[in-house]
């Protein structure tokens, strides 16, 4: 005990008696008790035994900083010395005592400097944490070591060699691409910090920092049916209602969906290392250096072969990524809670990589790798806006977590933070009972205000109204001629799945409705019991309920025989098919407006027009005049600028046919009316076609 309590820096002392009043009274040490019960405090763990043997006897610069609090002080510079850096060895013999994490530094530190380089800053008392749960490498680290071996993806090398993240790396698993701890594989986005409810973010929110055990109390008031911690292990919200691993079960926890992957990964690394590397691999995740040799090929290690002499050397780059990316799941024990989905991204680009390899690629196609769109954090919708650390007011609303309950309650947005996908608290106002937000009617770009009857459409009908309008489009052009490159037009794009302007139709007025034309308003489906978003939508999945569809279209096998409907046996798009469904019949007519649109733009205007539907400003100068757009044309400084007033008529409502995919479900014949009014115009033919 007596030692213990000068590792803290403290002093043990009786307590005063009335026959000797001078003497002074104890110290008391708050949460002392606690604190000895921890990790921090055991002394006789590897963690601060690991050094015991070795000639000097001294815990070394490279690893005093997390494992000696005299190296975590030193690193800190509370002893003086440069910060930022270990400037020697330290004794062995010390733990994590109370002045490692309490002393003048660590009362305003609130940044840390990941191993990728990053810094990420505004941490709080959390950064004293992350300062050691952090990890040893990220991705910059694996690639650097690549290029220096300088060889093919699935060429050994005798330079490369296993790169261990470390152990109890939550920071890196938690900030997820904001750290690139993990090796994420160029081309890919990945989620970023995992956000979990007010109150539980950091931390010291979650655990408790002295005893390091999970406050469960706290998780119980969310997950009522967590009685121990390895309940945790089976929560699953509704927010994942995606099979990641690809067994068919989107009940278990998410510890399971990784450790699912975390097998097929694993089996794809031995088969790749037989067949592309020449020596079979195998994993023991309690002996150093993790992986070696499996001589006899059996898939399991024997004895004998975790032994550090047998360690796996017959590294390629592929399979060094994989392999870092499998050591830093299962090294973050609690990986599942702390940023679940961003190791599932890890795990199944490893697997989707060694497919490239080997001659038996796994079957992915059951397998997912990101959530329903309101929820992959990892997508543009939300992460746009990293490289500038703040989400402008204007997009807030419907890009962060917390804007659209905002704007409910103020009626207005503020910048803020990039957010990791949406989040309960978006559309619940209460995490217990899980009620929704009472929304009310919507105003629309356009001006007009709508109220579906029903508030949690009116919820939904916030984001998808779509951001411009006829009214917008019409205060543009002002006074142009029609045919006029008038100086200040631009495209305005109306933005993405604006499927409630479409429903509404011309009472919303979102696509560009013609002067002296008639549009169809509300597309009313049927009953009270399919008109509402959440009657055809899955609110959480946000797939269409086709098991409801097929009560009525009894034809309905799956979603894709959605696109067969129709009822009105009208050829629209001049093609003389009266049965294909209506889907068809706008996918023509979007084709001719284009045709239209380039025609129109190339002959009238003297400026070939090219689109892209994935690249921003998505209509782009087609500077080699071959209808498309090649790769050195998608480039923003490239965008289309000799707008006339009827070629962006034509072009904005072609952009809004093809952003909401659901536009033939949503108000079909609404929008067969925009692009044969649009054709029109723009002098396309329009004879065989049909006007609703």
């Amino acid at each position: 005990m007596l030692v213990l309590l000068l590792a803290a820096g403290v002093a043990s002392a009786a307590p005063p008696t009335q026959e000797d009043p001078a003497e002074p009274a104890a110290v008391q040490v708050p949460f002392l008790e606690e604190w000895m019960s921890s990790g921090h405090a055991d002394a006789a763990a590897e963690a601060f035994t690991h050094w015991n043997e070795e000639d000097p006897q001294v815990v070394p610069e490279a690893c005093a900083k997390c494992h000696s609090s005299t190296g975590y002080q030193d690193f800190l510079g509370v002893d003086g010395s440069e910060a930022g850096v270990v400037n020697a060895p330290h004794p062995i013999g010390a733990v994590v005592d109370c002045v490692a994490c309490h002393n003048d530094v660590t009362v305003t530190k609130t940044s840390v400097v990941m191993p990728s380089g990053i810094e990420i800053t505004g941490l709080g008392a959390e950064a004293r944490c992350m300062e050691c749960h952090q990890g040893r490498e990220s991705k910059f680290s694996v690639d650097q070591a690549i290029a220096d071996a300088g060889v093919d993806a699935d060429t050994v090398s005798e330079e490369l060699g296993f790169k261990n993240i470390h152990y109890f790396a939550a920071a890196a698993t938690k900030y997820g691409t904001l750290a690139k701890g993990g090796y994420e594989f160029d081309g890919n986005s990945y989620d970023a910090m995992f956000a979990h409810v007010d109150g539980y973010e950091t931390c010291d929110d979650c655990h408790n920092s002295h005893t390091l055990e999970i406050k469960l109390e706290g998780c119980t008031e969310c997950h009522t049916d967590v009685a121990s911690t390895d309940d945790l292990k089976d929560i699953r919200m509704a927010g994942s209602e995606v099979d990641y691993n690809g067994n068919g079960d989107l009940e278990e926890g998410i510890y399971y969906e990784l450790a699912g992957l975390q097998e097929t990964l694993l089996a794809s690394m031995q088969t790749y290392a037989a067949e592309v590397a020449g020596t079979p691999i195998g994993y023991d995740s309690a002996s150093y250096p993790y992986f070696f040799v499996d001589a006899d090929g059996s898939g399991e290690l024997e004895e004998g072969e975790v032994a550090f002499d047998n360690g796996f050397a017959a590294w390629t780059p592929r399979l060094l990524q994989a392999a870092y990316n499998y050591q830093t799941s299962v090294k973050d024990p609690g990986a599942y809670t702390h940023g679940g989905k961003y190791v599932i991204q890890l795990l199944y680009d490893s697997i989707a990589t060694l497919n490239e390899a080997i001659a038996e690629p796994v079957d992915m196609t059951a397998m997912r790798r990101i959530d329903a769109g309101h929820f992959a954090g990892s997508e543009e919708a939300f992460r746009h806006w990293d490289a500038e650390g703040a989400v402008p007011g204007s997009c807030a609303k419907c890009h962060t977590a917390g804007g659209l309950p905002l704007a409910l309650a103020e009626g207005v947005n503020i910048s803020a933070p990039p957010s990791n996908g949406l989040e309960c608290a978006t559309c619940h106002n209460d995490l217990v009972e899980f009620t929704r937000y009472e929304a009310k009617p919507v105003k629309f770009p356009s001006g007009a205000v709508i109220d579906s009857g029903d508030a949690d459409t009116n919820l939904c009908l916030n984001c998808h109204q779509g951001r411009e309008s006829t009214v917008s489009v019409n205060r543009l052009i002002g006074d142009a001629e029609p045919d006029e490159q008038a100086e200040g037009l631009r495209f305005l794009n109306p933005h993405y799945f604006a499927a409630g302007a479409t429903r509404w139709g011309a009472e919303a007025m979102g696509a560009y409705q013609y002067e002296g034309k008639e549009y169809l308003g509300f597309f009313d489906h049927g009953d009270g019991d399919v008109n509402q978003c959440a009657d055809c939508h899955s609110v959480h999945g946000l797939e269409v309920k086709v098991e409801d569809c097929a009560e009525c279209h009894e034809e309905l096998e799956d979603g894709a025989m959605l696109q067969d409907i129709r009822y009105t046996l009208t050829d629209f798009d001049g093609d003389g098919d009266e049965e294909e469904g209506l889907y068809y019949e706008i996918e023509t007519m979007t084709e001719v407006l284009f045709a239209a649109l380039q025609t129109y733009a190339a002959d009238t205007l003297g400026a070939p027009i090219a689109y892209d539907s994935h690249s921003y400003p998505y209509f782009f100068a087609d500077t080699n005049a071959n209808g498309v757009v090649d790769p050195e044309e998608a480039v923003s400084d490239n965008g289309f600028s000799g707008w006339s007033p009827r070629l962006l008529r034509g072009a904005y409502n072609y952009q809004w046919a093809t952003k909401d995919p659901g536009s033939y479900a949503h108000n079909g014949q609404y929008i067969i009316q925009t692009l044969y009014d649009s054709i029109e115009d723009l002098g396309g033919d329009v004879a065989a076609m049909t006007r609703p």
